[in-house]
Parts: structure tokens; sequence; C-alpha cells
């Protein structure tokens, strides 16, 4: 995040934007012709997914950068953002549940790839944590945790290429080759949606890594002040 951001006006940021979005999504996007209302769940769900995926892919990167300068810092942050994506991997779950009952009469159906894909994603990266937490903290598991991170991003654009390739009815491509199949304020709404989502997670991963590295400094005072 830029020096020059503070996370207090990173917040007020993030409100604005979600306001503008739902006022788009709500107020000024027309309702799908076949769908109805129920289609507006879209602006959520979708940039939530790629939210998710965005915050996986630091994680991995963050833990390359673990791997490659044995820095404790980039750990934490890696391990934030892999928390913050596992986050939003729930949502993208319970939004596009939501959104297929209200819309095609069921929760989830195991026929449909793409949604056992990143259910596969999402409990890969939950087990991160069962595996983290295994280990004593300090340089092995850093090393374990990053090691597990880099595997897992490799599942991210089997998953995403999955929603791309597909063409059920469970799950249909709004974004093709041909460009977004939608009408102009449609695809302004999707931008500023996840414009917001974006600015909420980066607001959320400002949080909790700050109070993970306060933590951490606390932790270390203690062992000092009892030696």
């Amino acid at each position: 995040m830029p020096a020059r951001i503070t996370l207090p006006t990173l917040s007020v940021i993030s409100v604005a934007l979600m306001a503008a979005a739902v006022t788009m999504i709500f107020f000024v996007a027309p309702e799908d012709a076949d769908q109805g209302i129920s289609q507006k769940i879209f602006y959520f769900h979708v940039p939530i997914a790629l939210t998710a995926y965005v915050l996986f892919g630091l994680g991995a990167w963050k833990a390359l950068r673990v791997l490659w300068t044995r820095g404790e810092r980039y750990d934490l942050e890696s391990y934030t953002a892999i928390h913050q994506g596992t986050i939003f991997g729930a949502l993208t779950l319970i939004t596009g549940a939501i959104w297929a009952k209200a819309s095609w009469g069921v929760w989830w159906t195991w026929s449909s790839n793409q949604l056992v894909l990143f259910l596969v994603l999402f409990l890969f990266y939950c087990a991160y944590f069962m595996l983290r937490f295994s280990v004593e903290a300090g340089p092995r598991r850093e090393r374990i945790s990053a090691v597990y991170a880099l595997f897992g991003v490799a599942l991210i654009p089997v998953s995403f290429l999955a929603i791309r390739l597909a063409s059920d009815f469970i799950h249909p491509t709004v974004f093709t080759r041909e460009g977004p199949q939608m009408t102009g304020t449609m695809f302004g709404a999707f931008c500023v949606a996840w414009a917001a989502i974006v600015v909420l997670a980066l607001v959320m991963y400002s949080v909790e890594l700050a109070g993970k590295r306060t933590d951490a400094h606390l932790r270390e005072l203690r062992e000092a002040l009892g030696r």
C-alpha cells in the first residue's frame, strides 16, 4: 500500500466506492431479462471470486519472497493474504449458492466442474492453516507454509479457466472473447463493484496485518522482559 495513502483514507474510499456500487447496481443497471432481480448478486459474486484469486496469488508471491529472502515479514504477509483469500473464497461459495438457488432452483451441483474446482481450491487453502499451526513457530514453519502456498497457486489458473471454458447452465460465462456480455450500464456497475471489493479487501488485509505485527512485537517484548 502506498505510504501516502493512510488506512483511514483508504477506509473512506472503500465506503464511498461501496455506496456508489450499491447505487449503480440497484438504481442504474437494468434487471436481467431472464433472471430478473436475482441476477443483481452477480455484481458481488464475481468481484468477490476474482478478489479471492488475487489474494491467493498475493499469498503465493509473498511465499516466494519468504523462500528467496528468508524474511520473516513476508511470512506474515503471505499468511494474512491467504487468510483473507479464504474469507473471500467462503463468500464466493455462499453468494454463488444463493444465486444458483434463486435463479436455477439448486444450491449446488457436483456435475459442474468449475464449482467443484473452486471448492477444491478453497479447501486446499483451508488445509494451509491446519499445516501451519501443526508446526512450531520459527523458520521451519515459514518454509513449509511458503512451499504449500506456492503449490496452491497452480490451482488458481485451473479454477479460473474452468469457468472460462464452461458452457453449462449453472455457471454462465459472462466475459467471452467478444467482450462482456452485458449492457454499458451493467458493465459500469460491475467495474465499480469490483473496485469497491478490491479496496475493501485491501483495507481488511492492512488491518489484519497491522494487528498481527503488533501482536508479534508485543510477544517479542514479553519474551525479552521475561529473560
